[in-house]
């Protein structure tokens, strides 16, 4: 099955956009099966990035049982897999039951990853239509180990990871200011894209003169970064500690950075979020470079927005949503990222 996808312009928006349910036009998220307002059966489009009733032209995925998935195909492709489910190479057995709702929860969030690229142009190369395809094998570390990583299109995550009291221990241990199993899925797409956006179309200079040269022995670094005490004063030149290791890990960070913040701010747009500025946290913002075209407003937005949501957390009792700070040399990276994504090169 051919899986070449490119919807839109590049960077045009972001993820979630305002869906609405086709019979009503009341509001409904991107997860809901139906709308709570009149009962419409609902499944999400990913060809129109709409909301449309099931039956008739559309039909539910394939896996709308087994990974509760609420995406539909065309009605004359019945039976088949939808364009993220398809994706998935690998699935725990049926007869592990706790494997099976992490399973549930992971495919959830990688519907959201695969809308948004859909989203901003990006395009998604199957497995079975490239050896460097895009696939993901979501296994389960209950009996055997499971390393989260990426090779050559292959990306595989730890269901244990959708299990919040596991998540939470790893991320403590880690000493990490953030972990999410949408953050573990944004993280490894970020090594399929450098692929896509740097090396397949020789951006290698450009990209070691902002992260560094990739051709470093990555063992080495690895063994560096967890043998000894951890990184210091990387704040002004990386954003995250994790960052710091490798710059294929400096790329992938700065990656899945992009991709929050992208989605965020958008959300906040579409559902009719408008913070404004009295603290100048945007106004103080430093200028990613004319070259970058929209990018300075649009990290001046996220910088207003999640200042004021970790504000509305701190009023909750709950630590920062967002526990990052951009430096400059960070937002440059994030500039060059947004560079490659909209194609303006």
């Amino acid at each position: 099955m051919s899986l070449v996808f490119r919807i839109g312009e590049p960077g045009e928006d972001g993820c979630v956009r305002d869906l609405r349910c086709p019979t009503c036009a009341r509001r409904v998220y991107f997860e809901n099966l139906r709308c709570l307002a009149c009962g419409t059966e609902l499944g999400f489009a990913p060809t129109s990035f709409s909301m449309v009733p099931v039956g008739g032209p559309f039909v539910r995925c394939a896996n709308a049982g087994i990974a509760t998935c609420n995406w539909v195909v065309p009605a004359p492709a019945a039976g088949t897999l939808c364009p993220s489910c398809v994706l998935t190479r690998t699935r725990p057995p049926d007869g592990d039951v706790e494997a099976r709702q992490r399973f549930v929860e992971a495919e959830a969030a990688k519907r959201r990853l695969v809308a948004q690229l859909y989203d901003l142009g990006l395009p998604i190369i199957s497995f079975e239509d490239h050896e460097e395809g895009l696939a993901f094998d979501l296994l389960s570390s209950r009996f055997d180990e499971v390393m989260i990583g990426h090779e050559d299109g292959l990306i595989t995550i730890d269901l244990a990871e959708a299990d919040d009291a596991h998540r939470e221990r790893v991320r403590l241990d880690l000493g990490e200011a953030y972990r999410t199993v949408l953050g573990h899925f944004r993280h490894e797409v970020g090594h399929y894209y450098w692929m896509v956006l740097v090396r397949d179309v020789g951006r290698l200079d450009e990209f070691r003169q902002r992260f560094g040269d990739e051709r470093m022995d990555y063992g080495e670094a690895l063994n560096s970064h967890y043998g000894g005490s951890g990184p210091s004063g990387w704040e002004d030149e990386y954003v995250s500690a994790y960052a710091t290791m490798h710059p294929w890990e400096d790329w992938a960070e700065t990656f899945a950075h992009y991709l929050h913040l992208r989605d965020t701010v958008q959300t906040a747009t579409e559902m009719g979020v408008k913070v404004a500025d009295p603290l100048g946290w945007g106004g103080e913002v430093p200028v990613a470079g004319a070259e970058y075209g929209p990018f300075d407003e649009l990290v001046r937005e996220w910088i207003t927005l999640a200042g004021t949501l970790n504000a509305l957390n701190r009023s909750m009792g709950a630590g920062d949503l967002y526990p990052f700070v951009l430096a400059p040399k960070v937002i440059g990276k994030l500039a060059y990222v947004d560079q490659l994504v909209r194609g303006d090169t």
